[in-house]
């Protein structure tokens, strides 16, 4: 699995803990990954997850660990519209997306954008005006 952009990687940790999966855990600012790191090992799953530094999905580190079958993203809506073409590359056929960070507003936005690029729109999920959006390759 992947995780996106989420700093303290508490969505790497949780996919750690509940699925005893291996998971990358990536953000752009490096202060961010090493308090993940911190985190992986204060919850003890440095077994399962990897953090690292990646300035943008064209890092080597995607190419190389990827295809994934699940990506995970706690990132705004237009950069992860922008994102779209980028993330098809990186998530295996069958492979799943799971987009938070999104405000209810622009979910439609966010969905067309992944539809564009041959995603299938699960679940939505809504909690206080932020939603969570599960697609499918």
């Amino acid at each position: 699995a992947l995780d996106l952009g989420t700093g303290s990687a508490v969505l790497a940790i949780a996919l750690a803990k509940l699925a005893h999966i291996p998971v990358l855990a990536t953000a752009i600012d490096p202060v961010a990954v090493r308090v993940a790191a911190e985190n992986v090992k204060l919850n003890n799953v440095s077994a399962y997850i990897h953090a690292a530094t990646a300035a943008g999905l064209d890092a080597p580190i995607f190419s190389r660990e990827g295809p994934f079958d699940l990506i995970v993203a706690n990132i705004l809506a237009r950069p992860l519209m922008r994102l779209a073409p980028k993330m098809a590359l990186h998530v295996a056929p069958g492979g799943s997306l799971v987009l938070s960070g999104i405000l209810d507003r622009q979910r439609g936005a966010v969905i067309s954008a992944y539809v564009g690029q041959r995603f299938r729109h699960m679940q939505t999920t809504h909690r206080e005006g932020w939603v969570t959006i599960h697609l499918k390759r």
